[in-house]
């Protein structure tokens, strides 16, 4: 039994209509897909050129809009209608069963995502029946559907007036059978008895009547409605939904035509039964296509001089060398800020680029290099040395990474870059020589101040200053920066040099006060690019108010907020989660006689007449507000608002930037040099927070503690509270590496792991006070090691190592089966290890492969081959793993380091790795002792008396690497008393 919902009759030959399964999912499904095309095909930041259709062929499925319900509709091109002015196509909406003919502008790409569900609306017809024939006699002048000799006969190639007329109120379905009430009635044969039709043999023999459904019963004109049950024809494990090929069976079309469009993409196509046509769709270009206004796309670009972006790699301001290498490091795609950036860096421009892909170096070397390499500053200065171009990194690593950039590049025959890392010490300083020929020097603000100190005559033709992460590098070393810029301002602002190129590029992840003044004192006529839309926020200095409430009082407190009768015109949206959140605040802010607007996803008819309403012109005492959701708000492109009331709160950093840019036409333009009309940089973000917005207020607050917004006492207290309900849930996360290594994590709201003491985790068995004897045998960090505590009166480690030489002396069994967890030998050099599997990969018909292990007498992991796992006797087993974890405290990295460098850690490696030491214990935390000092100590031979030859902590302040940290176990011994940890005393000093 199925229902048919019958939509349109053209003719009991074509009957369009919807079979409903008798569930509300399917409906839903298409009403979402409704409002998920209008929301799209509406949204003002599409780039049309994208959306619209290269070409236009008949058969082609596209999306088109039909005036009539204000809407876009799936569709399918019958036909296609050219004249000298205009191109138009005939169309069948395939969801609706209408047909219309719209011009090529309101013919948008169907994109894959709107084809998912087949065609909702099926063409029909009846089964079993022909028209009749109309017979005209000539010499009677009359016509009537019996034969006649003398008449020519005229034959029916539609179905005449009457019958259509009949037709349309009487609903039919193919083959199928009408039952109103308990009275079924075949439509077929009611046309039959009514001499519109007649029976035809040939596609009655497949029809599946039996006896008592050839009986003809007459319908009544006014019974029908227009949802019908019938019975089909078919078996009843045949009457499932029909797949998406059967929704549309439009006749054969005429061969196809193709006509060319100016701009866009080619949508789907469909075959003669409807069905899509794998792989018809255009194949989408990996370049963004640049739109002409970026605010459209969410891009803030302020520039002092017009800026043409370049829309590819291939019209990029880049030398062939250059786009050969990024082909090679497949950076073939540029990014928007690459657009909008690579032109102004390539001519030469000051310019700062806030972008979520700043940590990438090629995203500002390209056009750098580019311009370096093409000005004129060589045949102008030959007679200077010294580097051109200094690029500042936040640390070694990213110093590192930006040099491997340039060696790869093939330009370090022209350039010669060099990396400087200076330590701490005084005079490293003064030992450096910079190559005449180096033209580019990479190093980090620390370093490149000593450099000034000791070498300032050698930057006397700096002219590109570049600053990668420069958030970072006036967070970390805000008086080093002050220092260079001051010098770089000095430098270039020399009269025998106003000539030559000056440039200062910064490039950084957020935007941070520093920046601004980086801005105004240091950068004239600058580029600002940001494709971060809540940085953009900050840099526009978006005003923002906190407004703490209960959930039942929001709206309450929403309209105490907004002013009714402002001074001057004022735009304002405000942003719900639901449509019914859109219909009570509309509904509290239209008692108000405000002139409000409304907009979600069950009115998308009205978009259209919303953003009409909304770009009107406005005067003074006017408020315009807006209540709307996430998903309509994109269809405006509004960038004019005076001020957004977040009534629902945003549940991501992008969702609540996406709202903020909503007020970018009232950003501050820091790239005007007059900044005296401030009138209109008023922007203004009120965030409503009630009780339900518990999980979502850490990171809130981590945004609005960068803004000038006062934050409310209990705000502050919830969040607080919410970190530290966080915390709790990270039980099964190891303690922080950092918060061991050095006192303090490196960035607690954003690391994974525990910042606090649990004693069922954390409580220890090894020593928190005296001298212990240590053996290090894997150097982790320069102050991180894994080894051997040895203890005088315990040799089971000893006895353990000679047993298991002597066994794998005579043979070395390999491991039949490997277990994750379990435990075999591995042989290094002359030793065996005992080693625990951490991973096993799958093998699949691989012979060879490798395997994680853990060497648990040692501490280190690696993967080893599996052929050189060995089988370990049980008798091995026994004796728990020897390795425990070693910190010497009070040093950490020098310059605010996060980690060690390479050079540090393995000056330290070399000197202690395998002897044994004597240290004092401090404290101890699981399976990790803190040890402070740490010194070699050897016997004089033939007397009592030992030397301490070394300290570890002064060797790696000796490498100028590193500094002193006196408050590390004071913080150790403090996070385990707020832990309930009781502290071990300490021992007296190691004496030699």
């Amino acid at each position: 039994m199925l229902k048919i919902s019958i939509l349109k009759v053209e003719n009991p030959s074509c009957l369009w209509g919807r079979v409903i399964s008798g569930d509300t999912e399917t409906t839903e499904q298409y009403d979402s897909l409704m409002v998920q095309m209008n929301l799209f095909y509406h949204d003002a930041t599409q780039d049309l050129r994208k959306l619209k259709p290269t070409s236009i062929e008949e058969g082609q499925v596209c999306v088109v809009y039909w005036s009539v319900m204000k809407s876009w509709c799936r569709a399918v091109v019958e036909s296609i209608i050219m004249d000298s002015v205009s191109c138009k196509a005939r169309c069948v909406l395939i969801d609706h069963g209408e047909r219309l003919v719209v011009p090529s502008d309101q013919i948008r790409v169907a994109t894959e995502k709107f084809l998912q569900l087949p065609f909702w609306v099926r063409r029909f017809h009846l089964a079993g029946i022909k028209p009749t024939t109309l017979r005209v006699s000539v010499f009677e002048e009359k016509a009537d559907l019996e034969e006649s000799f003398f008449s020519f006969e005229i034959k029916a190639s539609t179905w005449t007036e009457a019958v259509l007329l009949e037709s349309e109120s009487d609903s039919t379905s193919i083959e199928l059978y009408l039952t109103i009430g308990n009275v079924k009635i075949c439509v077929n044969d009611d046309l039959v008895a009514k001499k519109f039709a007649y029976y035809s043999r040939e596609s009655a023999e497949n029809s599946g009547m039996d006896e008592v459904d050839r009986c003809p019963v007459m319908l009544s004109s006014n019974i029908l409605t227009q949802t019908v049950s019938t019975i089909s024809n078919t078996p009843a494990a045949q009457t499932q939904p029909a797949p998406a090929g059967d929704w549309l069976m439009a006749p054969s079309p005429p061969q196809s035509q193709h006509h060319e469009l100016e701009t866009g993409e080619g949508g789907g196509r469909s075959d003669v039964t409807g069905e899509l046509t794998p792989g018809s769709q255009s194949k989408k270009s990996s370049d963004p296509v640049v739109p002409s206004d970026p605010r459209g796309s969410g891009i803030l670009v302020h520039s002092a001089v017009p800026i043409e972006p370049c829309t590819s790699l291939d019209d990029a301001p880049v030398t062939d060398a250059l786009r050969w290498v990024l082909r090679k490091k497949q950076y073939s795609a540029l990014s928007p800020a690459d657009c909008y950036s690579w032109p102004a860096v390539a001519r030469g421009f000051n310019t700062i680029i806030v972008s979520h892909n700043a940590d990438q170096p090629l995203s500002y070397l390209a056009p750098l290099l580019t311009h370096i390499l093409l000005n004129s500053i060589f045949s102008s200065l030959t007679s200077s040395s010294g580097p051109i171009a200094v690029l500042l990194c936040p640390g070694w690593e990213k110093v590192q990474s930006v040099y491997d950039l340039l060696e790869e590049s093939k330009l370090a025959h022209t350039l010669h870059p060099v990396i400087v890392l200076l330590g701490a010490g005084t005079d490293e300083a003064k030992t450096v020589r910079i190559p005449k020929n180096c033209l580019l020097l990479v190093t980090t603000p620390f370093s490149l101040v000593r450099l000034l100190s000791s070498h300032c005559f050698m930057f006397l033709r700096l002219y590109h200053l570049v600053l990668d992460g420069a958030d970072q590098l006036f967070t970390l070393a805000p008086d080093q920066m002050a220092t260079i810029l001051q010098h770089f301002q000095k430098v270039t602002s020399s009269e025998e040099k106003a000539s030559c190129p000056q440039q200062l590029v910064a490039v950084a992840k957020r935007w941070t006060s520093h920046m601004e003044g980086l801005l105004t004192t240091h950068m004239p006529y600058p580029c600002i690019v940001m494709t971060v839309p809540e940085e953009a926020a900050l840099y526009g200095n978006v005003h923002q108010i906190i407004l703490m409430t209960l959930e039942s009082s929001k709206i309450s407190e929403l309209l105490g907020t907004l002013d009714f009768n402002p001074v001057v015109g004022q735009k304002t949206l405000i942003i719900a989660n639901s449509v019914q959140e859109v219909e009570d605040v509309f509904k509290a802010v239209s008692n108000k006689s405000a002139f409000c607007l409304r907009a979600h996803e069950e009115s998308t008819h009205q978009l259209d007449f919303v953003t009409q309403q909304w770009r009107k012109d406005i005067g003074p005492g006017t408020h315009v507000i807006l209540v709307t959701t996430n998903e309509c708000l994109k269809c405006f492109g509004i960038r004019d608002a005076t001020c957004v009331v977040h009534y629902s709160f945003p549940t991501s950093p992008k969702v609540f930037g996406s709202r903020l840019f909503c007020m970018a036409e009232r950003f501050r333009n820091l790239s005007e040099r007059d900044q005296t009309n401030s009138s209109r940089h008023d922007a203004q973000s009120v965030l409503l927070i009630s009780e339900r917005n518990a999980r979502h207020v850490v990171g809130v607050l981590r945004y609005l503690g960068r803004t000038d917004a006062t934050l409310p006492p209990e705000l502050q207290s919830f969040g607080q509270g919410v970190h530290v309900a966080r915390e709790d849930q990270k039980t099964n996360r190891p303690l922080c590496s950092y918060l061991k290594s050095f006192g303090v994590c490196r960035d607690s709201s954003a690391c994974p792991d525990r910042h606090r003491f649990i004693s069922q985790l954390d409580q220890s068995e090894l020593p928190a006070s005296g001298v212990i004897e240590v053996v290090p045998l894997f150097i982790k960090t320069a102050s991180v090691f894994y080894g051997r505590i040895v203890r005088k009166q315990d040799s089971g480690f000893d006895v353990l190592a000679s047993e298991m030489a002597s066994y794998y002396a005579d043979k070395k069994p390999g491991a039949t089966e490997m277990l994750e967890g379990g435990l075999y030998a591995v042989q290094e050099e002359e030793l065996f290890h005992r080693v625990k599997i951490l991973s096993v990969p799958v093998r699949g018909d691989c012979l060879f492969f490798r395997v994680l292990v853990r060497f648990v007498d040692v501490g280190k992991e690696e993967e080893v081959k599996s052929h050189q796992i060995l089988q370990l006797p049980e008798r091995f087993h026994s004796l728990p793993g020897q390795a425990v974890e070693i910190i010497v405290c009070r040093v950490k990295p020098a310059d605010a380091e996060i980690d060690w460098h390479p050079k540090v850690t393995r000056a330290i490696s070399q000197k202690i790795r395998g002897l044994q030491h004597r240290a004092r214990a401090v404290h101890s935390l699981g399976n990790t002792v803190f040890v402070d000092p740490m010194v070699r100590v050897t016997q004089v031979p033939g007397m009592k008396t030992v030397i301490n030859e070394y300290n570890v902590q002064s060797e790696i302040l000796s490498t100028g690497m590193g500094v002193r940290n006196p408050e590390h176990v004071d913080l150790l011994r403090a996070l385990s008393q707020e832990g309930g940890a009781s502290d071990g005393k300490e021992a007296g000093d190691i004496s030699g």
